[in-house]
């Protein structure tokens, strides 16, 4: 009752999967859908119509979805939120291009922060050290992290790690938020280090 998932689909499979979500969450620790958009090929295949069965599928069944996609495509997803207001959405890692450090990660990040008119999206401020060739705690990050802050509000910004590939512990990623910034604090803190995300997922 403590362990969860937000499960997958092979991209392959996506656009023959029609009918995969209803009750997706019906299944043991099933709490969402995640997506990882990360090719080249991302614009053609969010305006090809192949996965609009997908949006209005989530939308209606209240499935939740993590997406990892450049900024470059961005203003798409906009207009998909736009047209799917009860479709819960989170951009993960910032929506940041592996490869890419720093300032010249950041570069487009005015169109991720576009993304938080939308009150149906939500920012995960995840994998943060993988995108930094700085040092812990990552200072050259933290502006970015205000932004999205000042953009989204602390109920939808959610901390997350990684970890699989981070360079640091557990415990570092931790208090790089609760303690290193502190422009985060008191109930704040609460919302970004765990209590958001569990609120947007439906999770107690």
């Amino acid at each position: 009752d403590r362990f969860a998932v937000m499960g997958r689909i092979a991209p392959e499979r996506l656009s023959k999967s029609q009918g995969a979500l209803i009750g997706w969450r019906k299944q043991a620790g099933m709490l969402g859908l995640r997506l990882a958009l990360t090719t080249p090929k991302a614009g053609a295949i969010l305006t090809s119509g192949k996965l609009d069965w997908l949006w209005k599928e989530a939308e209606v069944e209240g499935v939740r979805l993590m997406i990892l996609i450049w900024h470059e495509f961005l203003p798409l997803i906009d207009e998909i939120a736009a047209r799917h207001p009860n479709l819960l959405l989170v951009m993960d890692h910032f929506s940041l291009d592996s490869g890419h450090y720093d300032d010249d990660a950041f570069r487009d990040f005015d169109k991720y922060l576009a993304l938080a008119k939308r009150p149906n999206i939500a920012a995960k401020a995840s994998a943060l050290p993988c995108y930094s060739k700085d040092v812990y705690p990552y200072r050259a990050v933290h502006k970015y992290v205000r932004q999205a802050y000042d953009a989204f509000g602390p109920k939808r910004l959610f901390w997350g790690t990684d970890l699989s590939r981070s360079p640091i512990s557990y415990r570092q990623n931790v208090t790089m938020f609760t303690e290193e910034m502190p422009f985060l604090s008191g109930d704040d803190l609460e919302w970004i280090m765990g209590r958001g995300v569990c609120e947007w997922l439906g999770w107690p």
